[in-house]
């Protein structure tokens, strides 16, 4: 006989504890693209079409946010190195990374709880 008593077979799988559900992947993808530079759009194209299809009810406002965040994300960099020569964009461009990265920050964690997110309209935090 042999002291290995396998588990039984009714016991409840482990997990990882990080579930990749789409909006974590679209934030995700939204952090890689200070990396990659693409992935951001990929998120956003992502956001839009999830959008549109059948979803559990706290995904909904994970959508809208992360669609505000990509807009937060290009009209600030635009704005930013349009006022570099003013010097002003010295001053947005950081401030519109460490404000995308909190908001994609903020996204993961309420998805990963599976929250909807508190104000998805917000042009802030």
């Amino acid at each position: 006989m042999s002291d290995f008593d396998p588990k039984p077979a009714t016991s409840a799988p482990t997990t990882s504890g990080f579930d990749f559900n789409n909006p974590t992947i679209i934030n995700l993808l939204y952090l890689a693209s200070y990396i990659t530079g693409i992935t951001g759009i990929v998120g956003v194209v992502l956001a839009y079409v999830w959008r549109g299809e059948p979803k559990a009810a706290w995904e909904v406002s994970h959508y809208e946010y992360a669609i505000k965040t990509f807009w937060i994300f290009l009209i600030g960099t635009v704005v930013g190195f349009m006022l570099i020569i003013a010097l002003i964009g010295f001053l947005i461009l950081p401030a519109v990374a460490i404000l995308v990265i909190v908001r994609c920050v903020m996204s993961i964690l309420n998805a990963q709880k599976q929250v909807p997110m508190p104000n998805p309209g917000s042009w802030l935090v």
